[in-house]
């Protein structure tokens, strides 16, 4: 491929003498790295389990369709100003004063930023309340009658958690600048704890629109909580809690200044989502739940693997940020090329799996009830097309925090910008026109919506690492390394569909672990055979986080 730069006989980076107040930086990202993703998975877990009940409940059916697309609007909040754009705005400022050993300016400018954002998102969640139903006829064109009242009323009572959680956000952003991972990303778990709870109580004793209007309150309640775990350990680093605006007035520019590319890029990239799901809403009924059923598997790998390095490389890149710039540019190709092989050792692994035997993993996360063994078939297409570019997905969002740590946020917007223009003509033409020409069902022109986004980000992370390796020096992975992770996952993917043929008959919970069990072990066994070192680390990660005394330690550090 040409985005993966080919096989160099020396990568031997050279000995970087780090300076004392960059120790910090240049220590072990992978420990960080696990740590977020041990919280990020059981965040992920109780996500899974959260949709499992509400597919049980609700599966393919307009009311699902109602709630999917709905909870996509307020959504928009969160995914403008919420965790990853605060992050790369907010860190690098607060970050480099706290290396800086300004903690007295450090604490103001994140309460500056705290009371701006509060004010900020309170008109936007009044604002959003009023124009929902001109925000449905954007977001979801196809909707009529009885199933666009429905979404109306759901976006009006999800706003204000929307609200909730993009100050929730606030806090990860301090907890990350300290180093403080593990509280701020099993946060969410409170929030679907909520959501689960609502599900199992009203789901048998409601209808299903009724059922979509409580589990639309207990997201609000459930917003609150997650805000709430994270309350006393960002009081307990936040000593100097006063505002003095002229103090901070030049943190507090470039913070914003840092901002507002960051919220654009966001914006352009969230765009695609968005408007899949507007030509998903044009699709046949089910199209919108299936795509965005899929989606929620497609984001456990991106979360775990990808933005779980990316989050934790952030602070520590951004602290590096006052070396030299041969010595910055050292620190960060070192921690780029770790981090990518780190990222492609679970990720293709991932992408094989959702290839092949992705109607096994969505049978054993939703099959049961109103779910059945034709909607996992259908959500599998969408989750096979979201293989493509799983890989790509991961590996930007590690070559963004890069820039980020830079303080460059125009460039990846720039490159979000093609890329979402690839995805919508990409969409619009598998998705739409597509199908008919192949003499296929129109339903499954929403697989052709994940596969477009998924070449379309492959364009935007070759251009990304281009740009990158012309400022600081080769990045990426050595061809040779990619084969052999490919080799090993589709091997074992292949043995384990094999055992998929033979257990037909049973349940899809006993077969999906039995199954995927047999293709994690076999993809494991097989890169124990080849001795890489990327093992160890996997395994040295969960040997930490299963040590009670060694978790604590290493989310501390």
């Amino acid at each position: 491929m040409s985005e993966i730069a080919p096989n160099h006989q020396d990568r031997s980076e050279p000995r970087v003498e780090a300076r004392p107040d960059l120790a910090s930086a240049s220590g072990s990202g992978a420990s960080r790295a696990g740590t977020i993703a041990a919280g990020v998975l059981l965040s992920r877990i109780a996500g899974l389990i959260r949709d499992s009940i509400f597919a049980h409940f609700l599966g393919d059916s307009a009311t699902a369709d109602a709630f999917k697309a709905g909870f996509r609007i307020p959504n928009i909040l969160q995914n403008l100003f919420g965790e990853g754009v605060l992050s790369a705005s907010f860190i690098p400022v607060y970050g480099k004063l706290l290396g800086e050993g300004d903690n007295e300016t450090a604490d103001m400018l994140a309460w500056g930023v705290g009371a701006i954002l509060t004010l900020g998102v309170s008109v936007m969640v009044a604002i959003g309340v009023m124009v929902t139903p001109y925000l449905i006829d954007v977001i979801a064109p196809g909707f009529e009658g009885d199933k666009r009242e429905l979404t109306i009323q759901i976006v009006r009572i999800l706003f204000p958690g929307a609200g909730l959680l993009v100050m929730s956000a606030w806090f990860l952003g301090v907890l990350n600048s300290h180093h403080k991972f593990f509280v701020s990303y099993t946060a969410p778990v409170a929030w679907n704890l909520a959501m689960i709870a609502a599900l199992l109580y009203y789901g048998p004793r409601r209808s299903q629109d009724g059922l979509a209007i409580a589990i639309s309150w207990g997201s609000v309640v459930g917003s609150a909580l997650q805000i709430a775990v994270q309350v006393p350990q960002t009081l307990s680093l936040l000593r100097k809690n006063r505002l003095d605006f002229a103090r901070i007035a030049a943190p507090l520019r470039s913070v914003f200044h840092n901002l507002t590319p960051v919220v654009v890029s966001r914006g352009v990239v969230n765009l695609s989502a968005y408007v899949d799901n507007v030509l998903a809403s044009l699709l046949p009924t089910g199209a919108v739940a299936a795509l965005n059923y899929g989606q929620l598997l497609y984001m456990v790998p991106i979360s775990l693997f990808g933005y779980s390095v990316a989050a934790s490389e952030l602070p520590a890149m951004s602290r590096a940020a006052g070396a030299m710039p041969e010595q910055m540019s050292a620190i960060l190709r070192a921690r780029l090329n770790r981090g990518l092989r780190q990222i492609a050792f679970l990720v293709v692994p991932s992408s094989a799996a959702f290839l092949i035997l992705g109607d096994v993993i969505v049978a054993m996360i939703y099959q049961s009830g109103a779910f059945t063994r034709a909607d996992a078939v259908y959500v599998w297409a969408v989750l096979a097309g979201s293989g493509v570019g799983l890989l790509a997905a991961t590996m930007g969002r590690l070559y963004n925090s890069a820039f980020y740590a830079l303080f460059d946020t125009r460039t990846p917007l720039r490159f979000a910008v093609i890329r979402v223009v690839l995805t919508l003509v990409l969409g619009y033409l598998c998705a739409l026109p597509l199908p008919p020409m192949l003499g296929i069902a129109q339903k499954w022109g929403v697989a052709g919506l994940t596969v477009s986004a998924g070449a379309a980000g492959w364009v935007e992370f070759a251009m990304l690492r281009w740009a990158l390796n012309g400022r600081i020096g080769w990045t990426g992975l050595e061809r040779s390394y990619l084969a052999k992770l490919w080799a090993l996952a589709v091997g074992a993917a292949a043995l384990a569909f094999i055992l998929k043929l033979r257990m037909a008959g049973f349940g899809p919970r006993i077969q999906g672990l039995a199954i995927l069990s047999t293709y994690g072990g076999l993809y494991l066994f097989g890169a124990w055979m080849l001795a890489m070192p990327e093992l160890k680390q996997f395994t040295d990660q969960i040997t930490r986080r299963l040590s009670p005394r060694a978790a604590s330690n290493s989310s501390d550090r």
